[in-house]
């Protein structure tokens, strides 16, 4: 587990525009990854529209930013969920399936779409990401905005 994330320099929010759809499974932890994420979004400033969708699970994710995409114009997505190992191996499934969609889905609009589907072995891992030292919604959030700043550098309009 990687807890050096990068350093980047502060991006003003207010020049983009961010969708985030978040999957209401394991909702506790859903509803703490949203929040973190808005919040750190919004910290430096109001941002130019923020979009939020909520969607059953994480595998529904790829699905409905396609549906946004097909109508809206962002500088960035964010794709939010919880996938915590079960008695079985779907959560491999879930999480393979969605990173590789989400990924296509990038190419195909050309945006950022921003993998932030937290995938644990256990409930106290996913906590420790979560809601516990690791603040992968604060990560998450600064990736998109990043990511939206390099969109308008390199987009030629």
């Amino acid at each position: 587990m990687s807890t050096d994330s990068p350093n980047f320099s502060t991006v003003d929010p207010k020049l983009f525009s961010v969708g985030v759809v978040c999957a209401s499974f394991n909702p506790k932890l859903c509803d703490a990854l949203l929040s973190r994420v808005t919040s750190c979004l919004e910290e430096n400033g109001k941002l130019g529209e923020l979009l939020i969708e909520r969607v059953p699970g994480s595998n529904e994710i790829p699905s409905c930013i396609d549906l946004i995409l097909q109508s809206s114009s962002l500088d960035c997505m964010i794709g939010l969920g919880v996938v915590i190992k079960g008695s079985t191996s779907h959560h491999h499934l879930v999480a393979e399936s969605t990173a590789h969609s989400l990924q296509t889905l990038s190419l195909k609009y050309h945006i950022p779409i921003i993998n932030g589907i937290v995938v644990t072995d256990d409930l106290p891992s996913a906590e420790q990401r979560i809601v516990g030292e690791i603040d992968r919604g604060l990560e998450f959030a600064q990736a998109a905005l990043r990511m939206a700043q390099l969109r308008k550098k390199w987009t030629k309009i």
